[in-house]
Order: structure tokens, then sequence, then C-alpha cells
């Protein structure tokens, strides 16, 4: 019995010594890949997958008429989301199509007084060059007519010393007084005629400046209404802009989120409606610590594991370094000058992009799903 005994310990002795063997060359094993893969591998469970998350957003208040999209359905850019009730804004623009066209109105009004007054002025111009060569013309006619009555007050006065002499018949000398007088006369005539041309050519002259000044301020008036005009159009661009609005369109491709919004509902200007997200546009940032960034360059490969899906490998590489720590971009960033400084190991985020694009299992990934790390930093692309 003695023997027997000695015999199944000495069995479970070698057994046990077999098993803790495999398990210290199992463990050592283990231990020598993990610490050789560390001298070239830098990971972490810190890692979120983000994406361009859009907010749809209202320009406008107005109440809802119509939802055109439901929870989770994917949209292209452009399209559609929801319509607000546009009926005031319909107002509103054609309130301004009419001050326009009243305005455009105006303006035509206006430049057909210019044309007028430029043609009054033309006229005017023309009247005053004919005034001036009448003037002229009269002025002329004046001195051929003292010549005249210089010649016959000479024929006069020899005539009356003939006469006086009786030399000449009575007839004679008649004829001589007709003549002076005639001659005086027609002086005369003449003397008024030019004072009635320069009266004239005066007027005139005073009727273009007169018109030159109307053509002035004509030329204001224009000036006025095209401002009017423009001011109008600018006014009704913005009307048609608003109206524009009523219609919330998507701002890029991507998969609209929940939607809590019902017909009817008031929403205000800068409202937050819903969100679109870019689910073909996705990356990782994972947060390192700060001892880890020693070696890590940008282009460095990256392998990734989605907790979604844990046995399938994605493909990455390291985009862009964070210039600041996680700690500097909080809404109450630490300050070590506070007196209550302890020392910690910060966090750099890393950006990661997705390195093969036929990968399938991509179109599975959702923002914010978390992420295991491993970053080459032996290899740089």
């Amino acid at each position: 019995m003695e023997t027997n005994d000695k015999s199944s310990k000495k069995q479970l002795n070698i057994k046990f010594i077999l098993i803790l063997g495999a398990l210290v060359v199992c463990g050592g094993g283990y231990g020598i890949y993990k610490y050789i893969h560390a001298q070239a591998h830098e990971t972490t469970d810190d890692a979120q997958v983000e994406s361009r998350i859009t907010p749809i957003v209202s320009k406008v208040q107005g109440y809802i008429q119509e939802v055109l999209v439901h929870d989770n359905q994917m949209v292209k850019k452009g399209d559609v989301l929801l319509r607000l009730d546009n009926a005031e804004f319909v107002l509103k623009v054609e309130q301004a199509q009419a001050a326009y066209d009243i305005a455009v109105g105006q303006l035509k009004i206006a430049e057909a007084g210019q044309n007028t007054t430029i043609s009054t002025i033309a006229s005017s111009e023309a009247g005053a060059s004919t005034a001036v060569a009448n003037v002229a013309t009269a002025k002329a006619t004046i001195e051929t007519a003292k010549v005249q009555l210089w010649r016959a007050k000479n024929d006069f006065e020899r005539y009356e010393k003939l006469y006086n002499n009786q030399s000449i018949t009575k007839q004679q000398f008649e004829q001589a007084v007709a003549t002076k007088e005639t001659a005086e006369r027609q002086l005369q005539v003449l003397q008024e005629q030019y004072k009635a041309a320069q009266k004239q050519s005066m007027a005139v002259a005073q009727q273009v400046n007169i018109s030159k000044s109307q053509s002035n301020a004509s030329s204001a008036q224009i000036e006025a209404a095209k401002a009017a005009v423009n001011q109008a159009k600018a006014n009704l661009d913005n009307a048609k802009l608003y109206l524009s609005y009523t219609e919330i369109t998507a701002k890029e491709d991507g998969q609209v989120s929940k939607i809590n919004l019902q017909i009817g509902q008031l929403i205000q200007p800068g409202q937050s409606l819903f969100n679109t997200v870019q689910i073909d546009n996705i990356w990782v940032v994972a947060n390192f610590k700060e001892t880890q960034l020693t070696d890590m360059r940008e282009g460095q490969t990256v392998v990734m594991h989605v907790d979604a899906f844990p046995k399938h490998e994605f493909e990455g590489t390291i985009n862009s370094i964070s210039p600041a720590t996680g700690a500097k971009f909080a809404l109450l960033p630490p300050d070590n000058a506070s007196g209550n400084f302890v020392k910690t190991v910060q966090r750099i985020p890393v950006k990661i992009t997705f390195a093969n694009a036929k990968d399938e299992m991509r179109q599975y990934i959702k923002p914010g799903m978390n992420v295991e790390v491993d970053v080459n930093i032996k290899s740089n692309r």
C-alpha cells in the first residue's frame, strides 16, 4: 500500500512540474512578446470615432408647415428637410416688389424730365445764338443808317444854301428835307429795334441759365431716384432671401439624427432642430499620454480595433497631432499657478484617419464608438 501511495504522489508531482513549466514558458513568451511589441508600438484604449456633425438651424422665425424627413434618414446636399409657413414672407416679397416698381417708375419720370430739359436747353441756346446775331445785325444796320443820315444832313445843308441863293428849285430843296427826315426816322427805328434785340438776347440768356439750373436739379433727382431704385432692389433681394429661408435644406450629404419636431411648432432663429452626420467622413481621435509621444510622428501606421467589431482590424494613419493638451481646451483649464499644483500625466489628442478605403466594415462604424489604437512608431510613410 505504501508503495502505491508513493507512486501516485510521484506522478502528481511530475504533472504539477510539467504544468508549472508550461505556464512559466507561456508567461515568459508572452512577456517577451509584449516587451518586444512595446519597443515599437504605443497603444491606448482612450479613443473614439469622430465625424462631422452639422446642426440644422433655422434662420427665421416661423411655424413648421411640413417635415420631409424621418429619423436616421439618409439625405443629400440640397435636399429640403422641412418647410415653414411662408405666407408672411411672400407678402413681404410682394411689398418689396411694388416698392421697387414705384422706384423704377420715378426714375423713368426723372430721366424723361431730364431729356425734356436738355431739349429746352438746346432750343434756348439756339435762340440765344439767333438773338446775339440779331443784336449784331441791328448794330451794323444802325451804323449804316448813321452814315446815310450824315450824308442826308450834308445834302440838306448844301441844298438849303443853294435854295437861299435861289440856285435850285423849291422841289429839290423839299426832296432833300424829306430825305434827311426819312434817314432820321429810320435811324430812330433801328435804334429801337437794337434795344429790343438786346432785351430779347438777355431774356433768352436768362432762359438758358434757368434751363441749366433745371438740368442740374434734374440730374440730382435722377441720382436720388437711382439710389432709391438700388435701395428698393436691395430690399426686394432681402425679402426673397428670407423667403428662401422658409425651406430648410441639408448643407451636406449625411444621415439625420432623431427628429423631435411637430407640424405647427413655432421655431426661433438660430434654434438647433436636429443634426446631420457625415457617416462617410469619419476618423479616430486617440488621447495618448504625453510620455507616449516621444517617437510618435505624422504618417505612422496604426492598427485599430473597434469595440463593436473586436475581431476586425482597421488600418489607419496618423493624420495630425493636437497643438495642445486636452486640458487646455477644457471650459475651465487648470491653472498651476494657483498653488494647488499636482503633477499629472497629460493627454494629447491624435487624429487618425482610416487608410483602407475599400474596407466594407467602415460603413458600420458610428461616431462615438470606442476604439483600441496601436501605433507602430517604427514606421513612417
